[in-house]
């Protein structure tokens, strides 16, 4: 694997220099949009709805539009902005764990231990499996403020994004407010089928069916020769170069080392982008 962004975990005085990594990843087959009539590639164009021409991504703005008004935002605007590009995951509480509704968990990453951080890093491992709390964390991620689970898996720290809270919407199913009648023995059939099917979760008991016959099918036509050859059909520039689509991961890093150069060139190697640390003044954190 390969890291997607270097910060520390910090709390109080405490600093923990750690590496991110994307904790999943996808695994469906990618297929593309062809013609049906000759499998040439179906490609969807940037045009500009008012002067009819194909617009490049450098010429791209942001734009809000309410229904009548449209307001546009440079790359100057949006850059002006308090963005937040500090490097630390910051704790701001620790919870019961069970008091953290799944419903919030958006994207898992792992977090690895700076190798001068290690026992810093086990301590606060060993201190969240022993008290049995979350971390509630703020971090900032591809310029975009972010709150977090800072838990445990196994050996390692792993953060969780959260949803914010105004991001989950209200169920309110006017059918759950009619009242319904539920006997002893329907509870207690329901109940003896549900221990039938008792287990112990495992996950790797369970495969994506669709996604393995998929695979089967492509190799078959394969096999068979029922292919197409992808530089007559896509395109040589496209073969070669893969076109302009981009995995998470790459999007990430490269957004990571735009950043990074883009602060350096700023404010030099050695200085604090957040406010936190310049507020610090000489004040060193502390390594547990």
């Amino acid at each position: 694997m390969r890291s997607i962004w270097k910060g520390a975990i910090t709390f109080g005085l405490v600093n923990v220099p750690v590496k991110v990594y994307s904790a999943t990843e996808d695994h469906d087959v990618a297929l593309h949009q062809v013609h049906a009539e000759d499998g040439g590639r179906i490609r969807y164009q940037r045009r500009c709805e008012v002067c009819g021409e194909i617009v490049e991504f450098a010429d791209i703005a942001k734009a809000f539009d309410d229904g009548e008004h449209t307001v546009m935002l440079t790359d100057e605007d949006v850059e002006a902005l308090p963005a937040e590009k500090s490097r630390e995951i910051d704790i701001v509480e620790f919870v019961p764990s069970e008091q953290v509704d799944p419903i919030l968990f958006e994207k898992s990453y792992f977090l690895e231990p700076d190798s001068r951080s290690l026992k810093a890093y086990a301590l606060l491992r060993r201190t969240l499996e022993e008290t049995d709390r979350t971390a509630i964390v703020k971090f900032a991620l591809r310029q975009k403020t972010r709150l977090g689970a800072l838990r445990v898996r196994g050996d390692v720290l792993m953060l969780q994004s959260l949803l914010w809270d105004d991001e989950v919407r209200d169920a309110s199913f006017p059918a759950l407010d009619e009242k319904v009648s539920i006997t002893d023995k329907e509870l207690q059939m329901s109940e003896s089928l549900v221990k039938s099917f008792e287990s112990d979760f495992s996950p790797d008991k369970f495969i994506d069916d669709y996604q393995v016959q998929l695979r089967e099918l492509i190799e078959a036509r394969l096999e068979k020769g029922d292919s197409f050859d992808s530089a007559e059909t896509f395109g040589e520039e496209e073969a070669e170069k893969g076109g302009e689509v981009l995995d998470l991961m790459e999007a990430l890093r490269r957004s990571v080392e735009m950043n990074r150069s883009g602060s350096t060139a700023k404010t030099g190697p050695e200085s604090k982008t957040s406010a936190k640390s310049k507020s610090a003044g000489a004040k060193k954190k502390a390594s547990a």
